[in-house]
Order: C-alpha cells, then structure tokens, then sequence
C-alpha cells in the first residue's frame, strides 16, 4: 500500500484527502537497491525526473503513479481521472517501445547519467498519439508551442504502474530551499495560519510583485506562500539561479518572515494556459495554499505561428474560477497596480486622482534602458538587491548571443549569404561561430541518415550546441536545410525565444535546381537518391520567420545587408560608426 501522511491540524488537507508519499526507507529501500542490480532499466527524461519527484512526494496528490490508460483518456477528454476527479494535465511517462525488454514485469527508472530513482511494476502499457494530447491539452498543434515541438522526441508508448521510489533527485543550489510538500505544510503550521495564499511566478520579481503578494495575505488574513517554478519553465526565461537569488534576497529583506514561506518548485512546465493555471492550483492546495494568485495569460507560451497569442489574457482566471470551489483553492486575479510619483506608493489602476502623475517602465525599457547601458533600475520599480543581480548577470545588448538560423532548400543560397553576413560580423568585432548542416553530419552527426527522425536529430544537435554558445554571449550561424518545422521550434526553444532569428531563405525549386553543379536534383528526379527534400520529401516552409529573404529579387549582398539591419534595430550589433567604422 502507498504510505500517505495525514497528520494536519490547521492547514486544509491535501487534495483528495491525504498526501501521497512513495519513498521507501530503511528495509524497504535496502531491498530495492539489491532488485535493481537484477533489473532491466530505462532512461528518463528531465521533464519525466521532474514528475517522478512531484509524484513521489505528493505534490500531484491523489496521483501515485504516471497514468493508466483510463486516466490518462479521461483526462484528455473532460479534465478528470477515471474516478471522477477534477485534474486537467495528463502525467504520462512515455518510452520507445523497443526499450522495453520482453517478459519484463519491473522496470528500473534511471536518469541521463544512470542514476536509479524508482522500480515500475509494467502493469500498463499502451498507444498514445502526440497530435490528440497537444489539441485536447494545449488547444493546439502548432509547433512553435514549445511542448508541441518537444513531443517529437517522446516515446512511442506510455507505461504505468505501481511506483517505489528509492531516491529523490539531488540538488545542490538552494538546498535549504528546496522543500517537500509535508516541509512546506509543517513551515505553514507553525504560522498557525489557516488561510495561505500562493504565489507562483517564473520572471524576477520586482516592486509591484512584492506590493500584490503582500496585499494578498493581508486580504487572506494569512500567510503567504512564494513558491517559484525551478524546474522546466518558458524556454527564454530568465535562469533559475539569477532568478532564486532575488527572490532570497527580497524575502531576506523585506517580508515578515513569520508569515511568508520561500520554497521552490521543480516542477515541468507544459505551458497549457487554462489548463495549467487549474494544475498549479491542485498542486498548491497540496503544499497547504487556500489561495492561488493567478496574472494575465498564465502558464502561456506567446504567440503561435501566425503571431496571436495562444490564449487569451483571462483564459487562465475564467477556468480556475470556474471549479475553485471543487478544488478548495480560491482564485486571486493579479491586479493592476500603478505607482503614484508624488505619493510614492502604489495603488490600485482607478484608485489615482485624474492629474495623479504615474510612473511606469515596460519590458524592453528595463532591457534597454537600464540593464543594456548598465544602470540600476529606479528604486520605485524594484529593490535595489535585485538590481544589482540582474547587472551581474545580463551584459549590455550588443554584447549578449544570439543565433541566425537559416533554413530553406538546398541550392537556396543559405551558406552564401550566411559566409556574408559572418565577415560583416567579424569586422564589427563579433566572433562568430558557423555551424553548416554537412560539416555538422561530418563531425557531430556521423552515421545519421536521411529519415525524418535523423534529420531531426541532427538539426537539434545543432540546435544544442548553438544555444551553448548564446548561453555564453556567442554570436552563431546556422545555415541547414532543417525542413521540418518542429525541430526548428525545438532548435529555437533550446537557444531562446528573443535570441532566434529564423532566416527563411525562400528560393523557387526550379532557381534551385538551375543552381545545382553537383547534380543532386538531377539524381533525385532519376530516383538515383531517396528523401530528398523538395523532391520526394517535404519542406515544411516557416510560417512566420523573424527574416524573408527573396534571392531571386535581391543579390546575396542585398539579402547579408537586411539581416545586419535587422540586427541592428534589435540592438544585438552596433552601427557601424558607433564602432568607429565608416560605411
């Protein structure tokens, strides 16, 4: 039997009743560690170690396991297991099913450096179709969702079964504020506080975020749970670390810390908006919360393919306060707040004189004006701790990575206009760092083939080692066929919504083929060569790229010369006399 802990007396208990706890100890744990010397394993993923976690602590109560067949349909189709109870985002765990040995009745979960965490009895294991998920769960199958690109890699099956959990992930960051849900609820009964409310957030928190969460619990009368995402988030986002540092920093400076609680969650985001924002309740009322604060277009992913957002502002608020009675969690919309000059304090939007004079700095103010030129942020918009965090780790502009990704057929003209555009960066004092499709396959991706599986395998390796080098303020250029849209999703996921740019190199077949000395189309209309992209195997065109280049209407220097500008105008280069450098 699964051990549950329910021994609260002021919190509200946890959903479905009881907290699920699947780490064994002492005996149990020592007999496992010899069973898994005898058993077959399989390698998880991160996103997988991240669930596996939740699971075994009882962040995702009343689940105890990854989904069944019935769960997991159910949940796909009304938001509901099969008995009947309200949870909106499926919990799989998805393998090839060529990993699976024959006859195996248990399973060893390890993750990508070997490491055993669990032992799965293969009661279940059954079909699943990547398509049907995204709709019904994201309302999408766009691939610049980032969880729709990432299905691509996921198993062909799901496997379920009784979970014995022998260890929880390791960490070695923030140790002490890496907290179970029975911790979290412990902390929160010593507050003696029946009301909590919690925050989740995935960005730097600044002023207005401290003055919302602070009216929070004083409305509440209780304590106040700030209970940041550490595990898989919104690929751009801001780091962990930089992230976390603040949020101790804020909390070791300027909340009652009687009651507030900072914990961390390694949770894998899905991004699924409505759906998610009813998920994250779920999984607060399990770490004791009676309160959720839940902001315009919560858990979104940005905008889709054709540039409209995913969802809606408020999609995320109408859902949750739809079954908030069900889950015991109540919704607290985010309000707007303004800060008011000559008060100096923040109010409610609508709560200002008509002639109150009001202060305020978007998203691209704080990147450009400040943090770019390397100026502290005003005091009024943030602490000045966090300032001093976000200098440290965001250099200016012109000197942060990025990655120009083209893409189109082969004959196109990508590597062209790529070698262009690297000798204009290296003049400007960019060291720049080509990574070319077939000088990729020769030394990184040797032994793929042509398939729609190798060809993305070797477009997300590129993808990877690319995001590396943005990671560290490299400048990058991409120039592959890459005709499969969601592994260039996948690719610009990996790097970095605001440092992709996707070039699409869009040159008529036919110019292609008039260009073509090595003969290539030529064999390939013969049937001398198979898969070949434009022939017999598709190229999925980009459907809004950051850059359209025409060659047939513009020369290779003309094209070199528009990418330059656009990276001009986002900041990413200085002009050229600002170099010094005349034109």
């Amino acid at each position: 039997m699964t051990t549950v802990k329910n021994n609260e007396e002021i919190l509200i208990s946890p959903y479905g009743g009881a907290l699920v706890d699947l780490v064994k100890t002492g005996e149990e744990r020592e007999k496992l560690l010899e069973a898994v010397t005898h058993l077959p394993s399989v390698q998880i993923s991160q996103r997988a170690l991240h669930d596996l976690e939740l699971l075994a602590t009882g962040a995702f109560s009343p689940l105890d396991r990854f989904m069944g067949q019935a769960d997991y349909q159910n949940v796909l189709n009304t938001m509901r297991l099969a008995d009947g109870t309200l949870f909106p985002i499926p919990i799989t765990l998805t393998v090839d099913r060529d990993e699976i040995p024959e006859g195996a009745k248990q399973i060893v979960l390890r993750d990508a450096r070997n490491n055993s965490f669990a032992i799965m009895d293969l009661e279940e294991i059954y079909d699943w179709d990547p398509d049907e998920e995204a709709q019904k769960v994201l309302g999408t199958t766009d691939p610049r969702h980032p969880l729709v690109s990432e299905m691509i890699r996921w198993g062909d099956v799901c496997i379920s079964g009784k979970l014995q959990v022998i260890d929880l992930p390791i960490y070695n960051d923030f140790v002490s504020l890496r907290q179970t849900p029975e911790q979290v609820r412990d902390a929160l009964e010593e507050m003696g506080n029946r009301n909590v409310v919690a925050f989740q957030t995935r960005n730097p928190m600044h002023r207005i975020h401290e003055e919302l969460t602070k009216r929070a619990a004083q409305q509440v009368e209780g304590s106040l749970l700030i209970h940041p995402v550490v595990g898989l988030t919104k690929p751009g986002d801001v780091d962990h670390y930089t992230r976390v540092r603040v949020y101790r920093a804020l909390m070791d400076n300027y909340y009652d810390q009687e009651r507030t609680q900072l914990s961390l969650l390694p949770l894998a985001m899905r991004m699924a908006g409505p759906r998610e924002a009813v998920w994250h309740a779920i999984i607060r009322r399990n770490y004791g919360a009676t309160h959720f604060i839940v902001g315009r277009d919560h858990a979104g992913p940005g905008n889709d393919a054709t540039g409209k957002p995913f969802y809606g502002p408020y999609d995320a608020q109408e859902l949750l306060a739809k079954h908030a009675e069900e889950i015991g969690v109540e919704m607290l919309p985010f309000k707007m707040l303004i800060y008011l000059a000559d008060e100096e304090r923040y109010v409610e939007k609508g709560e200002e004189a008509k002639d109150a004079k009001i202060l305020n700095l978007s998203g691209t103010q704080v990147r450009e004006d400040y943090l770019a030129k390397g100026e502290y942020l005003p005091e009024w918009f943030t602490r000045r701790e966090t300032s001093e965090i976000l200098l440290e780790v965001y250099p200016p502009r012109h000197k942060q990575g990025f990655c120009l990704w083209f893409t189109g057929l082969s004959g196109s003209g990508k590597s062209t206009i790529a070698n262009i555009v690297t000798t204009q960066l290296m003049e400007r004092g960019r060291q720049t760092t080509v990574l070319d499709g077939d000088v990729v396959r020769t030394h990184l991706s040797k032994g793929l083939g042509f398939s729609q599986e190798d060809r993305d395998t070797n477009v997300m390796r590129i993808g990877f080692v690319a995001g590396e080098l943005v990671r560290q303020h490299g400048a990058v250029i991409c120039a592959a066929v890459s005709p499969y849209a969601a592994a260039r999703n996948e690719s610009r996921k990996m790097i970095g919504e605001d440092r992709f740019f996707e070039i699409f190199v869009d040159t008529p077949i036919e110019v292609c083929e008039e260009r073509d000395v090595k003969g290539l189309y030529a064999k390939a209309r013969r049937g001398e060569i198979k898969g070949f992209t434009g022939v017999d195997d598709p190229y999925e065109e980009p459907r809004n790229p950051e850059i359209l280049l025409k060659t047939v209407e513009s020369s290779p220097k003309d094209n070199a010369q528009k990418i330059i500008d656009h990276l001009e105008s986002e900041g990413l280069i200085l002009p050229e006399n600002a170099n010094g450098l005349g034109r």
